[in-house]
């Protein structure tokens, strides 16, 4: 079957292996047409709870579909949507109370950012600068560009991005002199609001950074009326060992956003989620301060209803009993192999595991390193996808003792060398 008229993400057009044809999908396992059959160890692209194609989460889609495949969302809502609005209401933080649908982890944060601005924006308020961390990624689309990382990876597009003040991540070393830098930048009063993953940025290489100095900046920010985002797109649905990377926090954020395994890796939904204060801002007989954002495809009731089934399986006992597992085995791996000859750094939260391999350069993407480390462990039917020299593992949550245990074999064979 030929590819040549498909436009891959991330993915250059010189100097690659064709991409490989996956048939079918089961499990942990990815099946291609040439009879392959490859472990997924980071979900597919973190989308991934459950195992694919579990047929629980297929048969609530085929069922919806037989009922309701799609309805506009303007003037019209469906059973799917609400108890999904509920159900998410019900295990994040309690100081979270409407529900705001969309398609995808970039969109969510579009809609947070404009949400923010325009909560000031409707009250004739002047802030129109807003934080982030560098190193972030919070998605491909303008805003989240905005927000992100200035990087090659949206050079091309710099100039029209909109200025954002930028914190270093804080560590052990930096911490003090980040937060004064932050406490600095929310005095002068221009200051909006505030983006971050918490307390773990994954594209830039699942840098982690501590819950407390979080927690001190966000009371610093709200203190000062400035909305706190968090962007929980990576981070939510078990993978830091909680529910969402806020539980680990006594502060929560004012606005939270939300997709990746929220279906299960079924199908494509964001969701933004805010406090009543938020919306406040927008209860007015004046249509100008309506919230005028939206999508064709805002929640659609076969996407809702894969969330609705996913959360049934998350929320069971076997699988929060298989998060705690997972957790378990990485924090002995790192324990038994940090001091291996190839590793420069390990690092964990709940199912998340980071290695850097210990080669010359800075930690990047576009780090040399990346393209033999794939291959290396894609040749051995193992799907790791590297983020330059960081390797990291981030399983389906039915991923057994045995398919761990070959992950971690032949990460000790290439680390040995």
């Amino acid at each position: 079957m030929n590819d040549s008229a498909i436009w891959h993400p991330f993915t250059p057009l010189v100097g690659h292996r064709e991409p490989l044809l996956v048939t079918s999908a089961h499990g942990c396992y990815l099946h291609t047409s040439d009879g392959r059959r490859i472990l997924d160890a980071i979900s597919s692209w973190w989308v991934n709870l459950h195992g694919h194609a579990h047929p629980y989460i297929a048969q609530a889609i085929a069922s919806q579909a037989n009922q309701l495949e799609h309805v506009i969302f303007a003037g019209f809502t469906h059973e799917p949507a609400i108890r999904l609005a509920n159900r998410l209401l019900q295990i994040l933080p309690s100081n979270q109370s409407k529900v705001f649908f969309s398609d995808n982890g970039s969109t969510a944060t579009e809609v947070a950012m404009k949400m923010a601005f325009q909560y000031f924006y409707n009250q004739k308020i002047h802030k129109p600068k807003i934080i982030a961390f560098e190193g972030a990624y919070h998605g491909d689309t303008f805003g989240a560009m905005s927000v992100g990382d200035r990087s090659p990876f949206n050079a091309p597009f710099q100039p029209y991005l909109f200025e954002v003040e930028f914190v270093p991540l804080p560590n052990e070393e930096n911490e003090e002199s980040v937060f004064a830098l932050f406490k600095t930048l929310i005095s002068s009063g221009e200051i909006g609001a505030f983006i971050f993953e918490p307390l773990v940025q994954g594209a830039s290489g699942m840098r982690m950074y501590s819950a407390s100095w979080l927690d001190q900046a966000i009371a610093f920010a709200q203190a000062n009326e400035v909305i706190c985002i968090a962007d929980e797109v990576f981070t939510g649905f078990g993978r830091t060992g909680k529910l969402f990377a806020s539980d680990y926090l006594s502060y929560k954020p004012d606005i939270i956003c939300l997709s990746k395994g929220i279906t299960g890796g079924f199908m494509p939904l964001g969701v933004t989620t805010c406090t009543a204060q938020i919306q406040s801002a927008y209860y007015s007989e004046d249509i100008l301060k309506t919230f005028f954002h939206g999508h064709s495809y805002t929640a659609n009731p076969l996407a809702c209803a894969a969330a609705n089934a996913s959360l049934e399986l998350l929320l069971s006992e076997q699988c929060q009993s298989n998060i705690r597992h997972i957790t378990l085995c990485h924090e002995q791996f790192i324990q038994e192999n940090r001091h291996l000859p190839l590793v420069r750094g390990m690092r964990q939260l709940g199912t998340i595991l980071a290695i850097e391999i210990n080669q010359t350069g800075a930690t990047s993407y576009f780090h040399e390193a990346r393209n033999s480390l794939y291959y290396y462990f894609l040749d051995r039917n193992i799907l790791l996808r590297p983020l330059g020299n960081v390797l990291y593992i981030v399983p389906p949550y039915i991923i057994t003792d045995g398919e761990l245990a070959w992950i971690y074999q032949e990460l000790i064979k290439l680390l040995k060398n």
